[in-house]
């Protein structure tokens, strides 16, 4: 058989690569895990590899389930008995190393053994909870996830405690450095890692034995990445050290899709493949088999302002398909209801549709879910809590981990009052401290306490019984299977007791949770895993593995739609400082990655992409809407590619006109050389002193500014004399009656309909009639659109960068008028759009 055949040239080439280094450029779309898996079939079929020589990696177990079932697939087309080629996630390839021959670190890692656990997201939060405790600071400090986040950061780099205390130029970062040492130690002390430990371990001990590093040569002497643009400096040496004696390594990737940067991704890894491959091979795959000719040459039309790539011109042999959609919304709640719309019409049309709304940050996912019901449409939102992460599972998986390791202190807090048991705060801190003082785990501490008769009676028995159940539960650690073990500790330890006599009616559902974990135990126990593998399994679960790919409706973000594909997708919020972000504002390496997001999200749509943004949004908790600039990602789509939506006209600047008083409040408060007094009576004069709403502050605020009314709703349509047909027994629509095909792009605006009696007024009353046509005021300046504008004597103009006192570095994202009265927009990242003159702002130029 000939795994080559029905592969275009570049695939072929690809998959019929034998030894030596080579870079397989994917472009979105473009087959990748076809060649991927073609080109294993092909090494163990027709150039006799052992399939055990032949390891693939990837990122997450989703991708390594279904490379290994399409090999599986494809050797058992031949009618011959091959042995499957080793796939798997770069984690649960640290672990199978460390479970096999970890005892070896055991001299670089005091105290290491086969026998730890692994730390997920939830047990590394309440460490660092624990630290912080300890240590005397909360949150005000540093949040801690934040405070996790640098930990990482500083393990993806290879940076010790000791590194950041010598590095250290501020008290924060000093103290960081000692929440990180503690965070160490702790780690040791209850032999557990954290899933960047699995790959720096690994890394140190490929790195620290020689003789372990030639074994794992000549098993694997075939070596696949997959996603290399994604892999941080532990995966990227991770690679080069089991490639070390024979460098057969093939990476395959895409530098336009590298948008991992803050969890320690690389992109120089993929763009320096050559430097550290002399003699690689470099074969691009342009062609995509996913999305229409318009999404494909728009997207790379955006990414291609970048300059942090290696290129490549995507093209597709499909039809150019409809045209990108493009709407400009009011404000959030239209947007969102805008999208329910389109939606709802488009599940209308075609009941097996499937559509996705991406965004760039979670809490965009509020408006929209709002809106989705009321259309009374089911959704599905990724990223939420799965299945390991409940507040049962969690303890029942716990109660394991003391079983297996009674020196993890993090599950015995977790599950030693947990049914209740007497067993107290008080009682606990004396633990607590207890360890602390001997530098031992609470389990020791609370053995030793207990011995020593140091607790309450009451609080001593409580500890002796629980101590006794784990110590049990041990002894049949060996003999008795997972099942089995997790059932007996149910009930021993009374937690199915405590769920069944408590009559609340979600316990219901957490006996139904932990009836399924039960489940997967016994086919854990079928397929003769250890404790140790189910425990393993349940730890790497990531969200990417929880996306049901049956979902009508799908709602993520653009970081974890990476890998999937729909038919429709919509990418909401594209407006500067959201999508971008508003941390690339002033970073070029940042806008690019942002580029490459937007990138990402275009490519996921096979047949139709909408892309939407409001003028006005309320962010950073403010109860009131900001302004809201377009994003630049919609102006460097090519205009031939899109349609707008939209009957909001277009306006090239903020007009600032009617956001008088903020801009007379931020003069009051940050003026520089002149009194408030002056500084109030400028702004008079800037906003013309002749008109009396120039002068007295509103006693309301306008809902948007006065050059942008918000259109007013038709009257409603007469009704026929015939009468009305049956009404749908879902919400009408808000926007228009048209009747359209489910692909199909209306080239005109919708037209706003009669809402149900139950939803406020998706359209906003106009502005009063003095804010939204004020007459020109004697003395007031004339806008001059930017074009016509003299270059600003200060050199500060639209883009520039500049420095101010309270807000930090901004990006500046347009000006109105010349000289001191000059009207600025400023992006500040953190602190979001702020209106200032610049004869009062106290800015200075940086570029």
């Amino acid at each position: 058989m000939d795994f080559l055949e029905g592969l275009n040239p570049s695939q072929r080439e690809a998959a019929a690569h034998g030894e030596g280094a080579l870079l397989i450029l994917a472009g979105a779309g473009s087959g990748k895990t076809r060649v991927i898996t073609h080109r294993m079939a092909n090494l163990v079929h027709a150039h006799k590899v052992p399939g055990y020589s032949v390891l693939a990696v990837t990122f997450t177990n989703k991708a390594a389930a279904e490379m290994k079932e399409r090999v599986q697939h494809l050797l058992d087309s031949t009618g011959e008995n091959y042995e499957s080629p080793f796939v798997s996630t770069f984690h649960s390839f640290c672990v199978r190393m460390l479970r096999r021959d970890g005892d070896r670190l055991a001299d670089l890692r005091h105290g290491f053994t086969r026998q730890f656990n692994i730390y997920d997201d939830d047990d590394q939060m309440s460490l660092i909870k624990q630290i912080f405790k300890g240590l005397g600071v909360d949150e005000k400090f540093m949040q801690y996830r934040a405070a996790l986040g640098r930990i990482s950061k500083a393990k993806s780099h290879h940076e010790t405690p000791q590194d950041l205390h010598k590095n250290a130029r501020e008290p924060i970062a000093a103290r960081m450095a000692v929440i990180y040492e503690q965070y160490e130690a702790k780690l040791r002390q209850a032999n557990a890692v954290d899933f960047d430990d699995l790959l720096l371990e690994s890394v140190r001990l490929l790195r620290h034995d020689t003789q372990l590093r030639e074994t794992y040569n000549r098993r694997y002497n075939f070596v696949m990445v997959d996603e290399y643009q994604d892999t941080n400096r532990s995966q990227y040496e991770m690679m080069r050290l089991l490639s070390d004696s024979h460098g057969n390594v093939v990476a395959v990737g895409d530098e336009d899709q590298s948008i991992y940067s803050w969890r320690g991704a690389d992109i120089r890894n993929i763009l320096d493949f050559e430097r550290d491959y002399r003699d690689a091979k470099i074969i691009r795959l342009e062609q995509n088999y996913r999305s229409t000719k318009n999404i494909i040459e728009a997207a790379s039309t955006v990414v291609s302002n970048n300059t942090q790539r290696k290129g490549k011109t995507l093209w597709t042999e499909q039809s150019a398909g409809p045209k990108i959609g493009l709407y400009e919304a009011l404000d959030g709640e239209n947007e969102a209801l805008w999208i329910a719309d389109r939606i709802d019409k488009i599940l209308d049309r075609d009941r097996a549709a499937q559509v996705a709304i991406l965004y760039r940050t979670n809490f965009q996912s509020r408006q929209i879910e709002e809106a989705l019901r009321r259309y009374g449409r089911k959704y599905n939102v990724v990223g939420g809590l799965s299945f390991y992460q409940r507040a049962e599972i969690k303890d029942a998986l716990s109660y394991l981990k003391l079983i297996v390791n009674p020196g993890d202190s993090i599950a015995f807090l977790r599950v030693v009052n947990t049914p209740a048991r007497g067993i107290g705060k008080t009682t606990l801190d004396q633990v607590d401290a207890h360890a602390r003082t001997n530098q031992s785990s609470l389990w020791e501490a609370s053995g030793q306490l207990v011995e020593q008769h140091a607790l309450g009676s009451r609080a001593e028995a409580a500890i002796t019984a629980f101590r006794q159940i784990i110590l049990d539960l041990r002894e049949n650690l060996e003999t008795t299977n997972i099942r089995d073990l997790l059932k007996e500790l149910l009930a021993r330890t009374g937690y199915i007791k405590a769920l069944e006599e408590n009559p609340a009616p979600e316990n219901e559902g957490r006996l139904a949770n932990l009836n399924e974990l039960i489940n997967a135990a016994a086919e854990s126990a079928e397929r003769g895993e250890a404790i140790g593998d189910f425990l393993d399994h349940a730890a790497l679960v990531s969200d990417s593995d929880k996306v049901d790919e049956k979902a009508q409706i799908s709602l993520l973000t653009i970081h974890n739609a990476k890998g999937l594909e729909f038919p429709v997708v919509f990418l909401a919020g594209m407006e500067e400082g959201l999508f971008p972000h508003s941390r690339a504002l002033v970073d070029d390496h940042q806008m690019e990655e942002e580029r490459r997001l937007c990138y990402v999200g275009m490519t996921r749509a096979r047949q139709q992409l909408f892309m939407t943004w409001a003028r006005m949004r309320r962010k950073y908790g403010g109860g009131t809407p900001e302004p809201a600039l377009t994003s630049r990602f919609i102006r460097e789509v090519p205009e031939p590619y899109t349609e707008r939506l939209s009957r909001v006209a277009v306006v090239p600047q903020i007009d600032l006109s009617s956001e008088q008083w903020e801009a007379r409040d931020t003069v009051r408060k940050y003026s520089y050389g002149s009194r408030p007094s002056q500084a109030a009576d400028n702004i008079n004069s800037f906003f013309g002193a002749g008109n009396s709403a120039s002068t007295v502050r509103p006693t309301s605020r306008p809902t948007a500014p006065a050059a942008l009314p918000r259109p007013v709703a038709p009257p409603p349509r007469p009704v026929p004399p015939a009468p009305p047909p049956p009404p749908k027994p879902k919400t009408a629509s808000l926007f228009s009656d048209e009747e359209a095909p489910p692909w199909e792009v209306s080239t005109s605006a919708p037209t706003p309909a009669k809402r149900p009696a139950t939803t406020p007024p998706l359209v906003k009353p106009a502005p009063p009639p003095q804010l939204a046509q004020r007459p020109a005021a004697a003395g007031a300046k004339t806008f001059v659109p930017a074009k016509q504008q003299k270059a600003p004597s200060s050199g500060i103009r639209s883009g520039s960068v500049v420095m101010h006192a309270r807000y930090g570095k901004g990006t500046v994202m347009s000006r109105e008028g010349d000289g001191d009265d000059a009207k600025l927009v400023i992006s500040f990242p953190g602190f979001g759009l702020k209106k200032l003159i610049e004869k009062f702002a106290g800015i200075k130029k940086l570029d």
